[in-house]
Formats: C-alpha cells, structure tokens, sequence
C-alpha cells in the first residue's frame, strides 16, 4: 500500500528545477555511499549529490506483511495511518506543515518492509520544519477509531477489487501456495476476516515493536553535508523509541514436487504464473541469475519467452520472467495471459525454455546482447535523487556491499554463460514450479 502527500509552490519549484538542471552525471560508477551508526542504532547510508538544492530521505523498517503473524493486512494498515493522526494533529493539519515546506511525505509498505520517504528542499529552515513533522509521523502516531475505520472500509473496497482481477487472483494464489506456511504467505492486502478484526491496539502493539531504532535503516540523499546529514539521522533518532530488530526472515523450502492450481474465472485469456522460492538478497548467484533472467524473459519481446510465445508461436502478446530477491529466498516468477483454449501448450512452452536455459546457458550472442543491454541502461538508474535514495535504501536494508553499484558493470560484465547454467541448475527446477491458472474451465475454453 502507498499513501502519497504532495503539495505547495516550493515543491514546484523543486520540480522545475529537476527539469531544467542535470542530475548525477551519468557514468559506470555509483555514487560514494558514507555509513555509520547513530548513537541510538540506527544504520544510515548518505550519498552527496549538489546537482540540485533538494534532500531525499528514505527510512526503512523491517516492518513488512511478513510481521502480520495472524493479522493479514496488520502492517498495511499501519503504515497508511501514520499520517492520518500524530502528536494530536488531523490529517489536514499534518499535510499543511509539509505543505509549509514545500515537502514531499509518503508512506508505504509491501512484504518485507515498510518505509517512509521525505523529499526537501535544502535550506536549513525548511529542512528542519519538515523534519519536524516527519518525527511527529514516525513516532508519535495516534492511529484514531475513525481513521482505522475508513482504512479499514478503503482496504475491504480494495480486497473486492481484488477477486474481479485474474492477476490479481492468480498471483495471491502462487504466493500462498509457493511459499505455504512461510510469511511471505501472508497477503499484505489482508482477508475478510482478518480486516474485520484488526483493532487499534493491534496497529499500537505494531507500531511500537516493529518502528523503532534498532529495526531501522536510513538513507539519506542530497546537497547537503556529512555534517547536516547526521543531523537529520539524530532527529529521527529522538523520535524513535530503542526497541529490538525483528527476528531474521527463515528461509522458504523448495516445493517437494510441481503443482498445477487451477482457478474457474470467466474470461477470454487465461492468466498464468509459473514459479517458486527463488534467492535471497545478497545471493552469491545474483549477477549470473539477473543475466539469465534477462535472456529468458526479462528484456520483454526479444527475450527467449518473448520470441517463442508471441512471434513464433501467437500465444501471447505479453510475457514476463523475474527473480525479486528479498530477505529470505524471494521468488521467481513468470507471467503471462494466453487464449484458454492454449494454456497447455503455454505451459509447456515456459517450461522448455526454462529447462533448455537450464540445461545449457545463453549462447554467445544472447549473453553478449544482455550484458550489452543491462550495462548500458545502467546510468539511468543513477540520474536523480529518488533512484539513487532507492537504490542506497535497498543497500543498507539488505546489507549489500557499499560497493555495490561501483562494481555492478563490471559484475555484470564477468558473468559467463556457464555461470548463468550453473546459477540456474542449482536455484532452479522446472520439475518443481508451482503454476497458477486462473482462467474459464477447460471445457469453457474449448
């Protein structure tokens, strides 16, 4: 879930000026990222970027879906109230201190973290009047029964939009059956039952286990020196209680055997996801897997998936494949919509591509094309703020090498196709992918 708050002349301001100046120039090498530790705990990684008169701040907690335990949808709904009540202002008067600044706030949460971000201008003044209000919405949230209730109403609104969506349908359902009693299980979006019973004290006990110090990650961005920076990491450091970090994310066990779930839905394509647990951030395979990834199905229609299901073959206009790394063994999924009448043939088209990747890595063209097209998009992802706040976040969440994006092209560049082969075989096994159709009956379809 995502709650966004955005105002003010100042913040269009900023806006023109990211438009009109340059951003980090665009080059192999990554930003020089600065670590330390606050007194209080908190990790912060801090990047210097003078290109334009604006700070970016990204605060990570693992606070994710996966701390739900037997309330679905628990880490959600907190998230999108902490700006709806704090330190006894309304959710007006909260966006008018932002506004103020001319500040950008937003709030968000998937599975395995929640984060909140603060996009400012630099002056020390309007810097610190936006930090202000930002500490009063981390720490001092009053989650009231009637922002719960109409968060609550909104998330069972979204729950029903949900069961119209075959995508939707089809990927809650490879989650909860890839990943079984494992938290990554756990929809973010919750269930009937478990929205009708979270309570405010539940959204209390959560705010106060999961957004504290030592379960914190902040990343910091922008025109501003060390000096001001660890300022910044000092307010959020009196705002946030000590606390504990959350216990480590157990890894998710391999499916024993494939299984094919099938998922009655009146429509003229089926939907499918094929996949399983795949690897965790971190991973010593990474490079050799997001290179494969790209030759099978990850670089759209010229990948392998795309080539064979939609030119050869006509059976799809749209085909995906993607390893998402998390803190545990994210998974890796394929997607697709095909005609119902051949969801079987499309079946076995993924799996034959997947096992023939497998088996034999990309040839020498594929591989040269990936790394050709990887390396060179690469500087794009580093041209503003926000990427690289992202990208810096992910780092410090994840505890990635500080290096990480100096050393990501010539990664890249290393990768061989029998690295990509041996990365495939040994994280891999099409014999054991858990494939979602949700699509008419089969005798519908004919």
């Amino acid at each position: 879930m995502h709650r966004i708050i955005k105002f003010g002349p100042l913040f269009t301001l900023m806006l023109t000026l990211a438009l009109a100046l340059p951003g980090q120039a665009a080059n192999a090498e990554g930003p020089r990222i600065e670590q330390w530790t606050t007194g209080g705990g908190i990790e912060v990684y801090f990047v210097r970027n003078d290109a334009l008169p604006i700070v970016d701040l990204s605060l990570l907690f693992d606070a994710g879906s996966a701390r739900d335990g037997n309330l679905p949808g628990l880490a959600s709904i907190t998230s999108s109230l902490l700006s709806e009540s704090a330190a006894g202002m309304g959710a007006g008067a909260i966006a008018r201190r932002f506004e103020d600044q001319g500040a950008r706030f937003s709030a968000s949460s998937g599975r395995d973290s929640a984060s909140v971000s603060l996009r400012s201008l630099n002056d020390p003044d309007t810097l610190s009047g936006a930090m202000g209000a930002l500490a009063d919405v981390i720490g001092r949230p009053d989650f009231p029964e009637t922002a719960v209730e109409r968060e609550r109403r909104r998330m069972q609104v979204a729950l029903n939009m949900d069961r119209q969506s075959p995508g939707a349908i089809a990927s809650r359902a490879f989650w909860e059956t890839a990943y079984g009693d494992h938290p990554y299980a756990i929809p973010p979006g919750g269930t009937e039952e478990s929205l009708s019973a979270i309570s405010r004290e539940d959204i209390l006990g959560f705010h106060r286990r999961y957004y504290v110090r030592a379960n914190a990650t902040l990343a910091v961005v922008g025109a501003i020196s060390r000096q001001e920076a660890e300022q910044l990491a000092h307010v959020i450091d009196k705002a946030l209680p000590t606390g504990q970090e959350a216990t480590p994310m157990p890894t998710a066990p391999m499916p024993d055997e494939g299984q094919v779930v099938r998922i009655a839905f009146r429509s003229a394509q089926s939907h499918i996801v094929m996949g399983q647990p795949g690897y965790a951030r971190g991973d010593e395979a990474h490079f050799p897997l997001y290179v494969g990834n790209h030759v099978l199905g990850g670089s759209g229609l010229v990948s392998r998936l795309g080539e064979e299901m939609r030119e050869e073959r006509g059976l799809s206009y749209s085909v995906s494949s993607q390893f998402s790394p998390m803190k545990a063994n994210g998974p890796f999924m394929v997607n697709t919509q095909v005609r119902s009448d051949r969801t079987d043939e499309a079946r076995e088209v993924l799996r034959e591509n997947l096992a023939e990747l497998r088996d034999t890595g990309p040839d020498a063209e594929e591989l040269d094309d990936a790394i050709r097209n990887i390396t060179g998009s690469f500087p794009l992802n580093l041209d503003s703020n926000n990427k690289i706040v992202g990208y810096v976040g992910n780092i410090g969440f994840h505890g990635l090498p500080l290096d990480y994006l100096d050393t990501f092209t010539r990664n890249i560049e290393a990768v061989t196709s029998e690295a990509v082969r041996t990365a495939f075989a040994e994280r891999l096994d099409p014999d054991r992918m858990i494939t979602v159709i949700v699509g008419p009956e089969e005798d519908e379809a004919d």
